[in-house]
């Protein structure tokens, strides 16, 4: 009877599995899906809008290294867009080649993003070029008034200036505003999880309906990861950052929170673009669930969002092969001719 009964609870166990996933969806997956539709237009701001010379002037000036004191860096140096718009290391390269304190972010979806940096620095897209990376010593290291003066000496800028905007002036605004607006026009590509919220039922496995059901009940990712783009934009401490980088406490320094708060990064296309954390500590998507599974540091500052989640061994690949169907289809892109 004991050698039946261990047999039949080896078997149980071997089927256990197998039976959690025939026990059918979460019934708020229709529900959590509808939450995942992807907008129909992209978003400028009534004080900068779209226009094609505007976005023309903008992908130049993101490819072009006059933009570096060096002549050698480009915005793309850093934001590859044959790597999801980053850089794919555990920390950005800047002038002298010499490594950041943090890893590069990816431009995809930067339309919906509010603040930006991985402690809010930047108050909108537009500030970002001039209070970050053009005149930073430790990124670019261009003086603004030299690089408009470069500028304004290229025939091909002039002309390119004076179609974007009404006076054709080269100037700081001008500048970030043709970048900004380029900027906008990077979006994730269509990956077969959209396929999936569209109601192709074949586009992901059932590994990946599994984790997604995860994603927004048990492990709760969503609470931070939101949305069709897959943040809020807003920082939290999820408990492991350490050292002197508070992130968005340094701004707020009597807010106990915002120590050691970071930015929430998007997930699309988040299977090609390891490491991950701010600071790249993070080597793949596995170390990074088993991360938000033990819970994090416990201190004053930690979310309270964050807490051990006890996911089995079949969850955690569950939850990979849900984060894998967010990967776009491979696009092609390539640098403009730049003006002389």
């Amino acid at each position: 009877m004991i050698r039946l009964l261990c047999s039949l609870l080896m078997v149980l166990g071997l089927l256990a599995p197998a039976l959690a996933a025939s026990s059918g969806p979460d019934p708020r997956r229709a529900a959590w899906k509808k939450l995942y539709e992807r907008p129909e237009m992209v978003p400028f701001p009534d004080d900068d809008p779209y226009s094609d010379a505007k976005a023309a002037l903008g992908r130049l000036l993101y490819f072009d290294p006059v933009l570096s004191a060096g002549g050698v860096r480009s915005c793309a140096s850093c934001h590859n867009p044959s790597l999801s718009w980053g850089d794919g290391l555990p920390r950005a390269i800047g002038e002298g080649q010499k490594p950041l304190a943090t890893r590069t972010p990816t431009l995809l979806d930067v339309a919906w993003i509010p603040i930006f940096g991985w402690d809010g620095r930047f108050p909108d897209l537009d500030s970002v070029p001039f209070m970050g990376p053009i005149t930073s010593s430790a990124i670019m290291n261009r003086k603004e008034d030299e690089l408009i003066a470069a500028l304004r000496a290229i025939p091909g800028y002039r002309a390119a200036f004076a179609a974007a905007f009404p006076k054709g002036t080269i100037t700081r605004d001008t500048i970030s505003a043709a970048l900004a607006t380029f900027e906008r026009t990077i979006v994730a590509g269509e990956a077969p999880f959209d396929r999936w919220i569209d109601g192709n039922e074949a586009a992901i496995s059932p590994a990946a309906k599994r984790g997604f059901d995860l994603f927004n009940g048990k492990a709760g990712c969503a609470e931070c990861h939101s949305g069709w783009n897959f943040t809020d934009g807003a920082f939290y401490d999820i408990g492991t950052a350490t050292g002197d980088d508070i992130g968005r406490g340094r701004f707020f320094p009597n807010s106990p929170k915002l120590r050691y708060a970071f930015k929430v990064p998007t997930l699309r296309d988040v299977a090609r673009r390891a490491p991950y954390m701010h600071d790249g500590s993070e080597p793949t998507l596995a170390a990074v669930i088993e991360l938000y599974d033990r819970g994090g540091i416990d201190r004053p500052s930690r979310s309270e969002l964050i807490k051990p989640l006890g996911l089995s061994d079949a969850e955690k690949a569950d939850l990979i092969a849900f984060l894998d169907s967010l990967t776009s289809d491979p696009a092609s892109f390539s640098a403009p001719e730049l003006p002389r």
